[in-house]
């Protein structure tokens, strides 16, 4: 039995096909163009498929679907979910119950911030993936159309400049209508979307356009939030972000206290004092509705370069191998044709407050509502504390606010363990 089991296995292991390591970051010119040269489709499905393949249940397009020993609850793939313009298509990695419960809790959905893709998870998906198994549910990736490896068809808001709330509607429905669109093409009856930045901005309005969809949503370090432009928040570092060190298996997730909240802003504050002349450039950018992304990609052969310079800082706490994978991934979504980036002066205004902020626009959920932000993060927080509150007051005692150590705004990267905690216990919290 444990002969043929074994024999399975390698049989399996040998039917799927062989990628080849990701290449050294480049330090120079040559590298650089080498690197430019080869980017491409091919190559961000390849750099894609490295990080995902770090589930050993992943099974690559071509290969058997069933898992190595026949005996693992889940099973995970990666896919390109046509819509209904032939031009659109949302790029969708999957983790399934291989034994559906009929009492299996929505689907969870992963929804990444600004300019990023799903890959960016690839941390979590593993516990993700224990949990969709232990539930017999599944857990879904995408990535928004117009970023990561979706298409990147032409964005475009035809509301004039000064024709606020119809440049925000435009905006938005770009991303959560074609959302809606991929879960009627799944055959979703609900969700829990689980978005992180932009994607918890966007998660927020998907469920306020289509509120019988969404059970539960759980916001990581959301942007678009607070109400007034502040002195704290800079999203220009969505793109100029520095790794938190620290974490430790010791590490849990507390609920938010006044005493915690003022702490962060005022480190924040502290922060913004110090900002470099690179950021400020930066910021300057973002304010003037220039995506920082069309620097990148108008460096041509140095964009791999500028790219390794921020992948290095960046993601050096991965270690060498997954800083690499993580590199190439980041410089193929980076050099592909600008889209949905193109969004955000759209929703987010000169200062980088929301033109409509969802503070204001947040208690007219009925569901749980989960805010979760690192203590170093960069996101002023006083937001999801006011939102908690307006939700309170509108009749919804559901909303939720954590805070999790050694960790800035790429939370789920800078303290894994401690994220996928409190996001399984808050995939399974009731709503009574």
């Amino acid at each position: 039995m444990a002969s043929s089991a074994a024999s399975s296995a390698s049989s399996l292991s040998n039917a799927i096909p062989t990628l080849p390591p990701a290449r050294e970051i480049p330090s120079t010119f040559a590298a650089s163009v080498k690197s430019w040269w080869s980017a491409g489709d091919k190559e961000g499905a390849a750099s894609e498929e490295r990080l995902l393949r770090k589930l050993p249940y992943f099974r690559p397009a071509g290969s058997p679907t069933t898992s190595p020993d026949g005996a693992s609850p889940v099973v995970a793939r990666s896919s390109r979910i046509d819509l209904s313009d032939p031009k659109k298509y949302i790029n969708t990695f999957a983790i399934e119950s291989t034994t559906p419960s009929p009492q299996a809790p929505p689907p969870a959905i992963v929804l990444h911030g600004y300019g990023a893709g799903l890959g960016f998870f690839f941390q979590n998906f593993p516990a993700l993936g224990r949990w969709a198994g232990s539930r017999g549910t599944s857990l879904y990736a995408l990535d928004w159309l117009g970023m990561g490896r979706s298409a990147r068809i032409p964005f475009r808001v035809k509301a004039k400049r000064d024709n606020i709330s119809g440049r925000v509607t435009e905006a938005e429905s770009f991303f959560i209508d074609s959302l809606e669109e991929w879960r009627e093409k799944m055959g979703l009856e609900k969700m829990t979307l689980i978005g992180h930045s932009l994607g918890g901005y966007l998660s927020i309005a998907y469920a306020l356009k289509y509120p019988t969809r969404v059970s539960k949503l759980i916001l990581l370090s959301p942007a678009g939030v607070p109400r007034d432009p502040n002195t704290t928040t800079e999203y220009s570092r969505e793109v100029a972000d520095d790794p938190v060190s620290g974490a430790s298996d010791a590490d849990h997730a507390e609920v938010a206290s006044m005493k915690s909240v003022e702490s962060m802003r005022a480190g924040q504050r502290a922060e913004k004092r110090k900002e470099s002349r690179s950021r400020r450039f930066f910021t300057y950018l973002w304010e003037e509705g220039f995506s920082p992304f069309q620097v990148v990609r108008s460096s041509t052969f140095l964009s791999p370069w500028l790219v390794g310079k921020y992948s290095s800082r960046r993601f050096i706490g991965l270690g060498a191998d997954d800083t690499k994978a993580m590199h190439e991934y980041i410089l193929n979504i980076t050099l592909a044709k600008g889209s949905g980036e193109y969004c955000i002066s759209h929703l987010l205004a000169p200062g980088a407050h929301a033109h409509l902020p969802m503070v204001d626009r947040i208690a007219a959920l009925k569901i749980p509502v989960t805010f979760i932000y690192g203590d170093s993060d960069w996101m002023d927080p006083e937001g999801g504390t006011a939102s908690v509150e307006n939700l309170r007051q509108a009749g919804n005692g559901h909303g939720r606010m954590y805070i999790v150590p050694h960790a800035g705004h790429h939370l789920y990267l800078d303290n894994p363990k401690a994220t996928n905690e409190l996001l399984i216990k808050e995939l399974d919290r009731r709503h009574v």
